[in-house]
């Protein structure tokens, strides 16, 4: 059977994608995931379909490395570091319909009008703010906020928990803040927002809000929607320069499958792992792997962009709540770090419910973290395939703060978390700091130490396959995700970012699903 179009991944982007697309009745879409496929709220298991209310860790039962609902990437941190003083560093993607939408943290932020007014100048000129706002406002039903910038009507539940709600750590680090001088933001997600105040959620009353439950289930009882889980794409089949069908692994058989365009939505990892087993990335090193070469486009996998952070840690005292059942995530602080000419560069995130050993640790909770982030690093990392096997994983290498103005924004971000958590709003709270050791904060050198040990993941990988003109050697997908030199073949999720955005890239990554259904609608 042939099909209008196959969609590879359900995720954020890939599943909006099918649900936009069978709006036209006589437009057939299978869409494949690797994982599997929940079709009601009532089935879901209870890790996926809550993220707090319950009295276990359901964040590392979804999220966590033994979670069975993600693909289990391990990963370099950074090069300036030791290998045997650094442990690998995991990074979770879901693993499932719905994608990471489905098991991640839900911070439901946008990024800075200035992040997408760049992708329009590097000659991405449908991607600017003011031509992707109405599809943040499309994507969302905020139920806190009624004006030009929000929407009320969208798929996608977003709400602010209300400060009687918040964890006594959210409260102090609130107070810490606006002592500091930091304005009051009570809505993150306005054009102009900064400083310190709740963080939205695509989450209400417990229940997580993926693109499988907002986008995905209204949509499944269309004739011309076929939604074929456990599906595991092996590669990408060509006759000539024109995509024409996938291979596939699904209940223990190959299927080749056909479609008149191929979209790859498996995000900013397997995507271009997928386009480099199909033949198209460097040549050289697709011949290393004896790959033939379909299309050489040196940026496939390049150009790895992320979110660094470090978390300070705290022991609370005793009789402060450590509770799985309350929401872990109330506030934040974005802010400019110093000498920067990029507004909004940095955040600082309290999270609750602090264990030793990150999401994958099931003791109980010690206290909480304060984690300061670069929210617009300088530097890139790298993909690079080193099998054709697709079970097996391509090598992460982030590089994290090998830039020298993100080693010195990182510090300055530590050192202000320190100083904030010295404000008399937290004494009541803190027993005792756990990271930082006093020692590693007694120089520059120490500290640095201590952060390239340490750095992870802010679990926002993106720009993998770059979105560019064809003038620029490492874009590999044009503004409406087609990928140069290739026919019906578009990738289309949070790898086409040219850089990552001041913000978590849930949003983002669900918008970019909206705006390209809307260009392919168009007949663009």
């Amino acid at each position: 059977m042939t099909h209008h179009t196959i969609i590879i991944g359900a995720g954020a982007s890939g599943a909006i994608l099918a649900a936009r697309l069978t709006e036209d009745a006589d437009r057939s879409v299978l869409l494949l995931d690797a994982g599997p496929d929940f079709s009601t709220l009532e089935t879901l298991p209870e890790e996926i379909r809550y993220a707090y209310g319950r009295p276990r860790n359901l964040w590392a039962r979804a999220f966590g490395i033994d979670t069975q609902y993600g693909w289990d990437y391990h990963a370099t941190r950074t090069p300036l570091v030791n290998p045997a003083e650094a442990e690998p560093m995991f990074v979770p993607r879901g693993r499932i319909t719905g994608g990471s939408t489905a098991v991640n943290a839900m911070i439901f932020l946008r990024g800075v009008p200035e992040d997408y007014d760049d992708w329009a100048a590097r000659g991405n000129d449908r991607w600017g703010f003011q031509e992707l706002l109405p599809f943040f406002c499309k994507n969302e039903n905020d139920v806190d906020f009624q004006n030009e910038y929000h929407g009320n009507n969208g798929p996608i539940l977003a709400h602010r928990f209300p400060r009687a709600e918040w964890a006594p750590e959210h409260a102090a680090f609130y107070a810490a803040c606006r002592a500091a001088g930091y304005a009051d933001c009570p809505d993150h997600n306005a054009p102009d927002a900064s400083g310190v105040g709740p963080l939205a959620h695509n989450n209400v009353d417990g229940i997580r809000w993926s693109t499988n439950l907002g986008y995905l289930n209204p949509a499944r009882g269309r004739a011309n929607l076929t939604i074929q889980a456990d599906s595991l794409v092996h590669r990408i089949l060509f006759e000539g320069s024109r995509a024409v069908g996938v291979l596939v692994e699904h209940g223990g058989e190959l299927q080749t499958i056909y479609a008149d365009e191929i979209i790859v939505s498996a995000g900013a990892i397997a995507s271009p792992q997928l386009l480099l087993r199909s033949g198209i990335g460097p040549a050289d090193d697709l011949r290393n792997l004896d790959i033939p070469v379909v299309q050489h486009l040196p940026g496939v996998g390049q150009n790895l962009r992320d979110h660094p952070q470090v978390m300070v840690t705290v022991r609370t005292k005793a009789e402060q709540p450590r509770d799985w059942r309350m929401p872990r995530l109330n506030t934040a602080l974005t802010y400019t770090a110093s000498g920067s000419h990029l507004r909004n560069d940095m955040i600082l995130i309290p999270c609750s419910n602090a264990m030793t050993d990150g999401v994958n640790d099931d003791s109980p909770p010690i206290g909480f973290w304060i984690v300061p982030s670069i929210y617009l690093a300088a530097g890139a990392g790298t993909l690079r395939l080193t099998s054709t096997d697709p079970h097996v994983q391509p090598a992460l290498d982030y590089n994290y703060l090998v830039e020298p103005f993100d080693l010195v924004r990182l510090r300055e971000g530590v050192r202000m978390t320190i100083d904030l958590l010295n404000h008399a709003a937290f004494a009541e709270i803190i027993e005792a700091r756990v990271a930082p050791a006093d020692a590693d904060l007694t120089t520059d050198a120490a500290l640095d130490q201590w952060m390239l040990r340490t750095v992870t993941t802010s679990h926002h990988s993106s720009g993998t396959c770059k979105m560019g003109p064809a003038a620029d050697n490492m874009a590999v997908v044009d503004q409406f995700g087609k990928v140069h030199g290739i026919d019906n073949l578009r990738v289309v999720d949070a790898s086409i970012m040219p850089d990552c955005i001041r913000a978590n890239t849930n949003v983002t990554s669900m918008v970019i699903g909206e705006r390209v259904a809307d260009l392919i609608q168009q007949g663009l």
